[in-house]
This record gives C-alpha cells, structure tokens and sequence, in this order.
C-alpha cells in the first residue's frame, strides 16, 4: 500500500516533457518534488503562479509565495506572477494539459466529487470545476477506501458531484486505474505488496481486470 508520497512519485511518472500543470490541494502537490530533473514541465497554481519550483527548504522559505493551498513554495527561473483572473483565463482556454487533483469519491463513468462534505463546513467548490471542466487530461490522487473501510470508487458518486465524465485516470493507494469511455475501472497496476484481490474488495465500481497485473514502480 502507498502512503502520500508514494502516490505523488507514481504519478510524477505521468508528467510528460513540455506540459503546463497544475497541482491541485494535498497530495497534488507533492508531484512537483518527484519529476524527473531530466523533464521540463510548467507548474501552474490557480492563485497566479507560473513556473512554481519544489517545495523551499527551510532557508529558502518566502511568505509571500504560496500556492493555492496556502504552502510556500519555490519559484523557477522564468516564473511569473499574475491575477486570479488571469490565472482562470489560462484555466478555461484549454491552456493546461494536465489536472491532478485529489477526489472524496470516482464514479466508474469518471465523474467526481471533491469539494463538499454533507453536514462540514466548507469554503466552496474553489477553481475545482472549471479545472475539470478545462484540462485536457485530470489525474485523481486519492485513498482507494474512507477510514472506514468503505470503497471511494463507485458505481456512482454520493456526494455533491464537481465534474461529470471528466476523470481519466486514478493513482490510489492500491492501484493505478482508467476510467474506461463505455465505464468501469481498468485495473493498470498494482501497489507494492497489494494483491488483485484486495483491489476487488476496495472497489464498489465496475472494475475490468485484463491479464497479468504488474506491481508498480516507484
């Protein structure tokens, strides 16, 4: 099983050379730590960052630069500042190739939630919507299963939906997974340690199981 950082590093292998991203709240943010020095890649955050760097080390920490998380982070050579206005206009023109973001809950039809909490206190769905309705490809990072024990990737989402059709991919802590176009959940790879069998019992959803399953590499 992948805890947090084992997440970001296997989709951090998804980063392809050239593309502008952007790092969703939590473990999004960790991807920017793992992609490979060889890979140049643009980070975008919804607040008016371009070209965010890794997270600063301690001496290295500014303030006034966070992300859309609120955590400070370093900035590369070349980087620009910029309004949230701008920042959206980027968003809604099509000018992010990848999304990754955390998900409460995947349908098996890639539809997701992940803003609100029936009963919690919420500050509102954010730039959520118009990421997934925008980008041209969106990566969940999320836990397989709540705490407890109750699947997250489902027949149909529960909770208030933030977009429909729109999820491509899944990296969990079990598993990396497609949304496949008629439905379901392709099963890619396995987490280190994590059998086939423990992905089915983790999985509400339709999930498509082809041949051999590889454990992933990390």
């Amino acid at each position: 099983m992948l805890d947090k950082i084992g997440i970001a590093k296997r989709i951090a292998k998804e980063v392809k050379d050239g593309m502008y991203i952007n790092l969703g709240i939590g473990i999004p943010t960790l991807v920017a730590n793992y992609i490979p020095a060889h890979i140049q890649v643009v980070l975008q955050s919804e607040n008016g960052l371009l070209g965010i760097g890794p997270f600063p080390k301690e001496n290295e920490v500014d303030p006034d630069l966070i992300n859309a998380g609120k955590q400070t982070i370093t900035m590369m050579p070349g980087s620009a500042l910029f309004s949230s206005a701008e920042s959206f206009a980027m968003i809604r023109g099509g000018h992010v190739d990848l999304t990754i973001l955390g998900a409460m809950e995947v349908s098996e039809t890639g539809d997701i939630a992940n803003w609100k909490v029936p009963g919690k206190m919420v500050k509102g769905m954010g730039g959520a919507m118009d990421l997934v309705a925008s980008a041209k490809h969106i990566i969940v990072a999320m836990q397989h299963c709540s705490k407890d024990g109750a699947s997250k990737l489902l027949k149909k989402c529960t909770l208030p939906i933030t977009g429909i059709k729109c999820v491509k991919r899944i990296v969990s802590d079990l598993a990396v997974l497609d949304i496949l176009p008629t439905g379901g959940f392709k099963l890619l790879e396995r987490a280190p340690g994590i059998s086939v069998e423990q992905i089915k019992n983790a999985t509400e959803g339709r999930l498509v199981i082809e041949g051999n399953i590889p454990e992933m590499q990390l």
